[in-house]
């Protein structure tokens, strides 16, 4: 890569960067599809609530500031959360047939807050990973992936590779500065 790439949030806010922000979407769509689920939601309505939520980033994210000091992700939950909320308004509205209680009575468990930070870190590398392995070569790839996240020693693979120990590490490194790069104020 020629030029450092600016953050993918810092790209996402510029509505013209097509590409920041199918990267954007194939990243955080599992996400907020699956916070959806653990709402309680079904799959077709998760998928609507996910839609609902990328149309409001759209009109959003522009404006948007990032803030250090501020969680992305705690943001992004909440925009998720009261989309979820609206929906469930609409639908706790809506008369049931015979003596049934209305649903806006029932309790209602956030399940939307109980991810865990692990749990949201792990998600976003993994599908960052996935998504950026189109952007190296396979023998860096594969560098990286041996080496970095299987945990073999550098020297085995500089062997299976036919490259120099050197070469590993520098795969390795290459592949984890541009993920620092893409995940840079996506990670709280």
């Amino acid at each position: 890569m020629d030029t450092t790439p600016v953050s993918l949030l810092e790209r996402v806010c510029k509505r013209w960067d097509q590409e920041a922000w199918r990267r954007f979407v194939r990243l955080y769509s599992p996400m907020i599809f699956s916070w959806g689920r653990r709402c309680g939601l079904q799959a077709a309505d998760a998928a609507d609530l996910t839609q609902d939520v990328f149309t409001t980033l759209f009109q959003k994210l522009p404006d948007f500031s990032y803030d250090r000091h501020k969680s992305f992700r705690g943001w992004l939950r909440t925009v998720t959360l009261n989309h979820w909320r609206d929906r469930w308004r609409r639908i706790a509205s809506r008369p049931l047939p015979g003596d049934y209680e209305p649903l806006s009575s029932l309790e209602t468990v956030d399940e939307v807050a109980a991810l865990a930070e692990d749990e949201y870190r792990q998600h976003l590398v993994a599908r960052a990973l996935q998504i950026m392995r189109v952007d190296f070569q396979a023998a860096t790839w594969r560098a990286f992936w041996e080496h970095g996240i299987l945990g073999r020693p550098a020297a085995t693979v500089a062997a299976e590779l036919d490259v120099t120990v050197a070469a590993v590490y520098c795969g390795k490194l290459r592949v984890l500065s541009r993920l620092r790069q893409e995940l840079q104020g996506l990670l709280d």
